[in-house]
């Protein structure tokens, strides 16, 4: 536990944080990767190159400073901080590095307002934060790794078949090479995939919801094409799967993580609820509650913008058609003129819980949530309006987004 003086001085320094939080977030990461460039190959660049993880981890810093007297406050975000580590390979040697670049850019932002004093401060803090991390991140390798068909760190996968689903998305079913069986993982997890971009100077991991059950067999990520370029790398290694990666490739995976997971322990029904590409763990999620738990109502909600995107439409009908417990409500802001109500879709517009019908509802439901952040704010509004409790949604957020505050 830090003593009063230090958990005082941090918390001084939360007005600044608030004020200049990003541009020292900035700071550090320019600083971080001019000394040591390696750790590029750890970060998505994309995300660095938009903004997003200067104001994610500027908002993270913040949220630290502020619940500095009480950080269990903050386990749950460092729990999902932790998996994502894992995802990424992030060790405890990497945390030296960050901290000796983090504590520089507060030194070099404030100038004279960072005292000798509050430097040691945030050192003490950040030693506590880091110690948190380790310590979770470790427990994660050595479940990861001792788990039937587990590994640690980076294992060779065969792309045994390649599906295009829709438009943008195309699902790649993924064999280990050395012929162990695939791993386990819960529905909702995601496994990071590594691959070459900008001409192949750039090792860079991205992380892919698993969009089917677990099987002893092989992966399997549905992955959505995304637009970006030189100036705007977005959709490097999306682009890079697609166009590519072909059937017999070989694709590096790390572990699935992630705390975004199916509770199989209950029998209460479920409400998915998925915006895009964000059907893919809730494709996985029903795939294994109509094989585990045929039983168990189950709602199945999604929008898209139109046909064309919509992917695994045909597979999710086909379940409905078997399973009684199992309903299925498609939204369309676009609808083509041969597109067929109750076959393509179900509704048009943007997702309305007064047009899905309280039966598909009930009161007693969890509600698991994916999609784009906008899409999210949105039903999660939404089912507060409606007077869900809050331990009852669950929602996964890719990239560097911040919805706890939404």
């Amino acid at each position: 536990m830090l003593d009063a003086t230090t958990r005082q001085l941090v918390k001084a320094t939360v007005p600044v944080l608030k004020e200049h939080g990003v541009a020292l977030t900035s700071h550090f990461y320019q600083r971080m990767f001019a000394h040591n460039p390696e750790l590029k190959h750890l970060f998505n660049m994309g995300h660095q190159a938009s903004g997003q993880q200067q104001t994610a981890l500027a908002l993270a810093v913040l949220g630290y400073a502020e619940n500095i007297d009480d950080p269990s406050v903050l386990m749950p975000v460092v729990g999902r901080i932790a998996h994502k580590h894992a995802s990424l390979g992030i060790r405890a040697e990497h945390y030296p590095i960050v901290g000796g670049h983090l504590l520089a850019s507060i030194r070099e932002v404030l100038g004279e307002a960072a005292s000798d004093e509050l430097i040691a401060a945030w050192a003490a803090a950040y030693g506590q934060l880091a110690d948190i991390l380790i310590g979770a991140e470790a427990e994660l390798y050595r479940s990861a790794a001792l788990a039937e068909g587990g590994w640690s760190g980076w294992r060779p996968f065969k792309v045994g078949r390649k599906v295009r689903e829709s438009e943008e998305i195309t699902s790649f079913y993924l064999y280990p090479v050395d012929g162990a069986p695939a791993p386990g993982f819960v529905p909702g997890q995601y496994i990071s995939v590594r691959g070459r971009a900008a001409g192949g100077e750039l090792i860079q991991p991205r992380q892919y919801s698993l969009s089917d059950a677990p099987n002893p067999d092989y992966l399997r990520l549905s992955i959505k094409r995304e637009l970006g370029d030189a100036s705007r790398p977005d959709g490097l290694i999306s682009n890079w799967m697609h166009d590519e990666v072909a059937e017999g490739s070989l694709v590096e995976l790390a572990p699935p993580f992630g705390d975004f997971m199916l509770d199989a322990n209950k029998s209460s029904p479920v409400v998915l609820i998925s915006g895009g590409v964000g059907l893919t763990p809730m494709v996985s999620m029903l795939n294994q509650l109509v094989k585990e738990q045929p039983e168990r109502r189950v709602s199945f909600v999604h929008a898209a913008r139109h046909r064309g995107v919509h992917a695994l439409n045909g597979h999710v009908r086909q379940l409905a058609e078997r399973h009684d417990a199992l309903s299925v409500a498609v939204f369309y802001e676009t609808v083509g003129e041969a597109d067929q109500q109750g076959v393509d879709y179900d509704h048009q517009g943007r997702i309305d819980f007064a047009a899905i019908g309280e039966q598909a509802l009930p009161a007693d439901a969890d509600y698991y949530i994916c999609g784009p952040v906008a899409f999210m704010r949105a039903q999660l509004a939404a089912l507060r309006e409606r007077g869900v409790p809050s331990e009852r949604v669950h929602y996964e957020v890719f990239g560097s987004h911040v919805l706890a505050a939404a």
